[in-house]
């Protein structure tokens, strides 16, 4: 759980500078190679200041109320957020319910079944019929026929040899980082990540062996491409992405369950009203009054221009991010900024770099609720004690996809300037461990959080939250993707949602069966060896174009395709300032190939996508071509 969210006002528990470690700490939960007390002095000098910055400003902190739950009270929530919220009562509408449920493999199914569990036995405390069983839902079908690898109908013996095999586990070490320096290695989106880790713990799982701080000397992890592409946050519908954080969650707590970790989450925080317009804003409200100046604002316009400002002069700056401005300075600046920022008066020219960072980690500091969320804020800080690298980085994807659209924006936009910092690390004399160490306390430390520290685990907690930042900002392009399994798994609710499936209790087995016959059916069309289409580009072309796809096709050969007919079949162009570039040619990026409909909302196809694989996948989508919104616009 999270033990590094702390009240500035009581910054004064943790020690200045990290204390040596004991001899008995070697081999220990440490990510990082033999620490010492300067590599970690930015942390506890960060700490330092946000500790003086509060006093000066006599802050008090207004600690959340946690209440004790109930036992069964975290479990009903879970089930809530996971979209599984009508199990939680008495035999009715299930249908939602069910056509999830369908979706999920055997540890995810497992991990739900857990939760229902304890959930009914707090119920037969309290004198309460218990709710429904999972296994009252799917041991009325064939195992094959509720989903990916449910193979048992109760996950009990697998349970016993996880927690058997975790608990052998617990007297070994592997705090480590890297295993392969320089070396690249293959990160599976195709196959649940909980699945996989199941899979390890059958297997010998040997300890990663090394330790480092250099960045340069992470491993790499390559995404392998399969027939369908990758697909990134943004490719999908806004509509599909809702369901993304669902279907993240239900698989974030299969992964943890297998690994032995405890999921804690904090109850959502009510945030207070505030007269200000800037500073500590829920980031909700920034963006709504954002979207009144620019519509389609993701990232608040104050962050926007603190990081520009940055990024024009303060890259080279060295320490900068490290260096503290004056506190008088950034607060007055801040009083400057609520008054003039949108009037356009502000003066950024005139700010002194050290200041501007000041204020980029106050914003941060002062938002009502964390960046990361109150709720998830305790799993951040919890994947430290995840041994495997290639598994803290599953449970991080999967965490970035369960944040709310403003945080996961707000955070990349922050993420993608910090990489810029560390890539001026010659000059500005910030690498990457430096960068995380100042950033680590500004996104684990709130004031409306408790602080839970226990003794004699400062130094841990500090250095394993620097490394998840580390993390964060190293592995960003990988984490910001949506993994192969959640997108199938959103295509079968689409599917089954499509369908209107209606049912009682009693034909829960039919119901089970008419999903899986319907997909099996998709399934026999795959052996078709080639296909003529059409594809679509009515913003563009008034024509459409015909295109035979066999299995070599992909979807970077059709947008050439499509470029050769427009160049020299003179096709009958409905927008020519906005497509053709000054020497009347058309870029392949300026082009991009959309899945619609089907299966699926919207999805943005990655150009090594092979379309005959994706048709048997979605037959009844249509592909329709349109401007990348991101290339720069011919006028």
């Amino acid at each position: 759980s999270l033990s590094t969210r702390n009240c500035p006002c009581k910054m004064n528990q943790l020690p200045l500078k990290s204390p040596l470690a004991s001899p008995e700490s070697e081999g220990t939960n440490s990510r990082v190679e033999v620490l010492d007390n300067v590599s970690m002095d930015s942390f506890w000098l960060e700490v330092e200041n946000i500790k003086q910055s509060a006093e000066a400003e006599q802050e008090e902190c207004s600690l959340a109320d946690v209440k004790t739950q109930e036992e069964g009270e975290a479990e009903a929530e879970w089930l809530q957020d996971a979209g599984l919220s009508e199990l939680l009562g008495d035999c009715g509408q299930e249908g939602d319910n069910l056509v999830l449920l369908s979706t999920l493999t055997r540890t995810q199914t497992a991990a739900v079944q857990r939760r229902l569990d304890t959930y009914s036995r707090s119920r037969r405390r309290r004198n309460k019929p218990p709710v429904r069983h999972v296994r009252d839902i799917f041991g009325l079908a064939n195992p094959q026929e509720t989903g990916a690898e449910k193979e048992e109908s109760s996950p009990d013996p697998l349970w016993h040899n996880l927690h058997t095999a975790n608990a052998q586990r617990k007297t070994q070490d592997y705090s480590c980082t890297v295993r392969n320096p320089g070396k690249e290695e293959v990160f599976n989106m195709d196959v649940a990540y909980s699945e996989q880790a199941a899979v390890l713990l059958k297997g010998s799982f040997l300890p990663e062996s090394r330790k480092s701080k250099d960045g340069n000397a992470l491993t790499k992890f390559k995404i392998p491409k399969g027939r369908l592409g990758v697909t990134r946050i943004g490719d999908l519908s806004a509509q599909d992405m809702k369901k993304i954080p669902t279907l993240a969650l239900i698989e974030l707590t299969a992964l943890c369950d297998v690994l032995g970790c405890e999921l804690k989450r904090n109850k959502a925080a009510k945030l207070k009203t505030t007269e200000k317009r800037l500073f500590g804003v829920p980031l909700n409200t920034l963006l709504e009054n954002d979207q009144k100046l620019l519509p389609n604002t993701k990232v608040p316009l104050l962050l926007q221009a603190l990081l520009s400002c940055l990024e024009k002069r303060g890259l080279e700056t060295e320490g900068i991010l490290r260096v503290s401005g004056s506190q008088t300075r950034i607060k007055s600046l801040e009083q400057k900024l609520e008054k003039e920022f949108y009037t356009g008066l502000f003066h950024w020219d005139e700010v002194h770099q050290n200041d501007v960072s000041g204020l980029l980690k106050r914003f941060i500091r002062e938002l009502p609720a964390p960046l990361l969320t109150a709720e998830y804020l305790p799993a951040f800080a919890a994947v430290q004690n995840i041994p495997d690298l290639k598994q803290r980085l599953q449970a991080l994807n999967l965490l970035i996809l369960i944040l709310p659209e403003p945080n996961r924006n707000t955070l990349k936009a922050l993420l993608e300037f910090l990489s810029k910092v560390v890539a001026r690390e010659k000059n500005n004399k910030m690498n990457l461990w430096n960068v995380s160490t100042v950033m680590a306390p500004n996104l684990f430390m709130h004031k409306g959080l408790p602080n839970k520290i226990p003794e004699g685990k400062e130094k841990q907690l500090a250095e394993g939250a620097a490394d998840v930042v580390r993390m964060m900002i190293h592995y960003q392009d990988l984490l910001w993707t949506v993994s192969s399994f959640l997108v199938a798994q959103v295509r079968k609710l689409n599917e089954s949602n499509s369908k209107r499936y209606q049912f009682c209790d009693k034909r829960l087995k039919n119901l089970l069966r008419k999903i899986h016959a319907d997909k099996d059916k998709v399934e026999k069309n795959q052996a078709e060896p080639s296909k003529i289409v059409k594809v679509h580009a009515s913003l563009l072309l008034k024509d459409s174009l015909e295109v035979h796809l066999n299995n070599a096709t992909r979807v970077a050969d059709v947008l050439r395709q499509f470029q050769k007919n427009l160049c020299q079949n003179g096709w009958n162009i409905v927008n020519t300032v906005n497509l053709l570039k000054c020497n009347n040619s058309v870029e392949c990026t300026n082009l991009l190939l959309y899945e619609v409909g089907g299966n699926i909302g919207e999805h943005c196809l990655d150009p090594d996508t092979y379309l005959l694989d994706l048709y048997h996948i979605n037959p009844h989508a249509e592909w329709i071509i349109k401007q990348n919104p991101s290339y720069p616009r011919m006028f």
